[in-house]
């Protein structure tokens, strides 16, 4: 089953926290059973003069970063939908946004009050330069 859908609706509010300056992270948890890769951490760097995100891997044994556009993170986290990853939350100043799978693989998009009270300081700096 794919998400596609549900999962870019999910991803646009990611894009616009990024635009706004309201980002603080992004993190894919619960997996479904035991399984060797236990979280994905988004957070904003800047290379070259271009924002981009990391994806950081947390295996039981090891970390992975990888570095991708804004556009092609999309597509490599949406990999990770379902297969292992149930959740993924969305961290702003605004609000929390929670992208969640049910045991029927039913979505829901739910909005929370927000748990950090600032952006990730990387994202600041980076659209302070661009004024």
């Amino acid at each position: 089953m794919l998400f596609t859908d549900t999962f870019s609706e999910f991803y646009n509010n990611v894009k616009d926290s990024l635009t706004d300056g309201t980002f603080a992270k992004l993190t894919l948890a619960k997996t479904i059973g035991n399984t060797d890769l236990m979280n994905i951490y988004v957070r904003p760097i800047v290379e070259e003069e271009v924002l981009k995100l990391e994806l950081k891997y947390k295996f039981q044994r090891e970390e992975i970063d990888e570095i991708h556009t804004i556009d092609s993170a999309f597509s490599r986290l949406l990999e990770f939908i379902n297969n292992p990853f149930l959740s993924a939350i969305l961290f702003t100043t605004e609000f929390d946004l929670v992208y969640k799978l049910n045991k029927k693989r039913a979505v829901s998009i739910t909005e929370a009050a927000p748990s950090f009270a600032h952006a990730s300081p990387v994202l600041l700096e980076y659209l302070d330069q661009q004024q």
